[in-house]
């Protein structure tokens, strides 16, 4: 429109050399516009360089998500690129990781069901905005859309063969975090639990310390003379957070809100969540029983032979889980802050940050210890299975961070607004986004 309308030109594709080695979304390794003239007419020279770049950036505005590489330029000279990878988008500065010493703290996003690494890029450029030479943030893309039905531990085996290629391309990496949201939280919680291994950190004899097996290098009993720190990807792990993740799955009355509590749909929704979701609703409902088996998310709370979900979970430095407190239709409060009916905080105690308007509840760590949670029997009958994943998660401290948009325009989508999934439909949770960075342990 902006060439017809003030050149009498027709548009036309001139192919420069290529100057970088990073593809376009089309495959095409760059190009520019140039200008001839009307058709029958003889050829002109190529428009201007000026309105050539112009008209780049114009075209580059309007094409926005499609090209793999973004660059943003921030306050005091800051580069943010938005770079979409195998497996996912990777935000970072340009200019602190091309530095001596650049960012050493891996931070993996992780998206709920249905949904893309898109879903995470806002929070993951305000992180970089403020962290720029602390953090590279990887918004995880092996679990997508229709691919979040498989079921919390196909994701989640997804998930951490998509950490370990992120880790190889990132070899200087030295920590790493997770921040998920709904489903993703419990895939990450599986992934982290395939990913957690023990590493020797002193060597109190002689020995050389090369290990011929990896039962030797992750049993201390077995060789008492090593000291081991716990290791996630082979980095330290540091936070794992969660956003509006239904850590108790979603079976119990209200767990799954928009049931508005009726008792004859929360007994049918375990019987069709499976038709809708596939095995992720399965999960979900705790319905599952493969191969005999207990539900998933019941294992869940607890180390088995081959995954160290508890182990790998405390061995992280913090663990805060983010809640709605209200309107949150795909996810119960209770559930998303792994608590019990009477310990939520009532609502007439709930009182507002003025830096985080929407941050109306914080509770520092706690934990509690209770028996063996896969033994944990009352004479004959066996504890209720939301009780006992809350004694099994509660093992490790936790903080929880209850959300209210009460008063947000933007409240009836507050399971999406807490993470700020499209910054034009729920930019009311930023102040959420930016309690998660203010509050990051580095």
């Amino acid at each position: 429109m902006i060439a017809a309308a003030k050149f009498p030109f027709r548009p036309t594709v001139l192919l420069p050399k290529p100057t970088s080695n990073r593809p376009l979304c089309g495959g095409v390794a760059g190009f520019c516009l140039g200008f001839g003239p009307e058709q029958g007419a003889e050829q002109s020279k190529p428009f201007s360089l000026g309105r050539k770049i112009e008209v780049m950036e114009v075209i580059r505005k309007l094409s926005k998500g499609c090209f793999v590489d973004h660059r943003k330029k921030g306050k005091k000279g800051l580069k943010l690129e938005i770079e979409s990878v195998s497996g996912g988008e990777e935000v970072f500065d340009a200019a602190s990781t091309e530095a001596k010493v650049g960012p050493e703290h891996l931070v993996v996003m992780v998206n709920g069901i249905g949904g893309s690494a898109a879903d995470w890029r806002y929070a993951a450029e305000q992180f970089v905005k403020k962290l720029p030479d602390k953090v590279i943030v990887h918004c995880s893309e092996c679990n997508s859309s229709k691919l979040t039905f498989d079921g919390v531990d196909l994701m989640g085996e997804r998930l951490a063969g998509e950490v370990l290629d992120v880790v190889k391309r990132w070899p200087e990496m030295r920590k790493i975090s997770f921040v998920a949201h709904s489903l993703g939280g419990l895939v990450a919680r599986y992934a982290i639990g395939r990913l957690y291994e023990l590493f020797p950190i002193v060597e109190t004899t002689g020995l050389s310390g090369n290990f011929s097996s990896k039962e030797q290098l992750n049993d201390p009993i077995q060789d008492p003379t090593h000291c081991f720190e716990a290791r996630v990807a082979g980095l330290e792990p540091v936070n794992f957070i969660t956003f509006a993740t239904p850590h108790l799955g979603s079976r119990g009355h209200k767990q799954l809100p928009f049931l508005c509590g009726v008792p004859f749909l929360e007994r049918r929704a375990p019987q069709t969540a499976h038709l809708i979701v596939g095995r992720s609703g399965k999960h979900l409902f705790l319905t599952d029983h493969d191969e005999g088996k207990p539900p998933l998310l019941l294992r869940m709370v607890n180390d088995s032979d081959d995954l160290k979900f508890m182990s790998a979970l405390s061995s992280f430095k913090r663990r805060v889980a983010y809640a709605n407190a209200n309107y949150d239709y795909v996810v119960g409060w209770r559930t998303s802050s792994i608590r019990r009916q009477h310990e939520l905080p009532e609502s007439n105690l709930l009182v507002k940050d003025k830096k985080y308007p929407h941050i109306v509840y914080v509770e520092r760590e706690t934990t509690e210890k209770f028996p063996n949670v896969a033994s944990s029997m009352t004479g004959k009958q066996k504890i209720d299975l939301e009780e006992e994943m809350i004694r099994g998660l509660t093992q490790v401290p936790w903080q929880r961070v209850d959300i209210s948009f009460h008063e947000s325009k933007q409240r009836y989508i507050a399971h999406s607004t807490i993470q700020v999934k499209s910054y034009w439909l729920n930019s009311d949770g930023a102040d959420v986004v930016f309690h998660m960075i203010d509050n990051f342990l580095l």
